[in-house]
């Protein structure tokens, strides 16, 4: 395959322009895995982005919360999965934990990574999730390997995991396994590639128009200009002190003020030449449109995203793009999670996990919660039996139950 040109914006800096590259067979040169990104550095750069642009960020911290829902329901009889549910691993990290964490990666990355920790009597099962930035898949394909600094790859200090259902013993006797999410893409078959692939140079606008607006600021909104300064100066290092010294006292951000150092005459004719700018109209535009296309790129929607509150609060809005996401994107993501998540738990603790299901709630209610199920089925013009028990429950109490039956 050919490989890709690379580009000095750090924003994409590992990513090879659509093509997984050749693989190297040096070990020293991480030739023991599938190289992610062009500098295996790939997840490194799609991290630095989600911290630096805001509405990029937001929308990957709620898909990952609304993904993971407020906790998981069960079958209550079933004790050993209720147990699990509670407590998946020795940190006392609960199942919401850590499906939370790997709905994040899978969000940011387009992949994660759970481990999967037994022995050999299958006498007990932890799951971990694995910072997917530290895994890269071996060239066998059918390993995984951790490593704390890919950066600066030493073989020796590298961790192999067989890929699941594969299991091999570790150094502490126990067996273990790594399940791989990814997301499809075409023409990648080691990784996967974020949803929001295609708006990654929007993300970097965003960030760009807030870094000028910053700048702005701690120049206190003044005018750039070039500054010429008249001074008696017998060669260039004189000149280049001048200038040094006036930078440091006014110059503020460094390209806000343009020092220029000529021989004085009879006259002093030191004057400041502003530089007029009349396009901060343009900046907020661009800044809009790149975040307008964030959301599209993520399949994402703006009520969710905390976008139109300016405009007025609409719940209505909210509930029904809630709705939109959580059968085009929420739903089908937490099947993806939890199905090896339920064949694993049947497997090796011998339970039925088929009524493990995650807890979904909208970020906001349309109906009061001292209203009755009955009444509520009512205002939505669904069928109801005011006599019938169950429906002449409280909202407010089928809430409280859902909350607490993660337990």
């Amino acid at each position: 395959m050919e490989k890709g040109n690379k580009t000095k914006n750090f924003f994409v800096r590992g990513w090879n322009g659509g093509r997984e590259r050749p693989e190297p067979t040096d070990e020293t040169d991480s030739g023991r895995c599938w190289k992610w990104g062009s500098d295996n550095l790939f997840p490194n750069a799609l991290a630095l982005l989600s911290r630096r642009s805001a509405t990029h960020r937001r929308i990957i911290n709620d898909k990952a919360d609304y993904i993971s829902g407020k906790g998981f329901v069960c079958d209550r009889e079933n004790e050993v999965l209720l147990r699990f549910v509670n407590h998946v691993n020795e940190m006392g990290e609960s199942l919401r934990v850590v499906v939370n964490k790997l709905a994040f990666d899978k969000s940011l990355f387009g992949n994660a990574f759970l481990e999967i920790v037994t022995d050999a009597e299958h006498s007990f099962l932890s799951l971990f999730h694995q910072d997917a930035s530290k895994c890269r898949v071996a060239r066998d394909g059918r390993h995984i390997l951790l490593h704390h600094n890919w950066a600066g790859f030493v073989p020796s200090q590298a961790q192999t995991i067989a890929l699941y259902p594969n299991f091999e013993s570790a150094a502490d006797g126990t067996l273990r396994s790594m399940i791989h999410y990814k997301d499809y893409e075409p023409m990648f078959e080691h990784y996967g590639l974020p949803g929001y692939i295609a708006g990654l140079n929007v993300s970097s606008i965003a960030y760009k128009t807030d870094r000028w607006n910053i700048s702005r600021l701690d120049n206190s909104f003044q005018p750039s200009g070039i500054m010429v300064l008249d001074g008696d100066v017998d060669n260039e290092n004189d000149a280049y002190e001048i200038i040094s010294t006036a930078e440091k006292r006014f110059a503020g951000k460094p390209g806000q003020v343009m020092f220029m150092v000529k021989h004085a005459e009879t006259a002093d004719n030191s004057k400041f030449i502003p530089i007029s700018s009349a396009n901060d109209g343009d900046w907020k535009d661009l800044h809009d449109q790149a975040t307008s296309d964030i959301v599209i790129a993520h399949s994402w929607f703006r009520s969710l995203s905390g976008l139109d509150y300016a405009g007025g609060f609409s719940a209505e809005r909210i509930l029904h793009e809630y709705e939109i996401a959580l059968n085009t994107l929420i739903l089908p993501e937490q099947q993806e999670l939890l199905e090896p998540i339920r064949k694993v738990i049947n497997d090796l603790l011998q339970c039925d996990a088929a009524s493990l299901q995650v807890i979904n709630q909208p970020p906001t209610r349309s109906k009061p919660l001292y209203m009755k199920v009955w009444e509520a089925r009512k205002c939505d013009g669904l069928s109801f039996d005011p006599e019938d028990e169950d429906q002449n429950l409280f909202l407010a109490q089928i809430t409280k139950y859902s909350l607490t039956n993660i337990e």
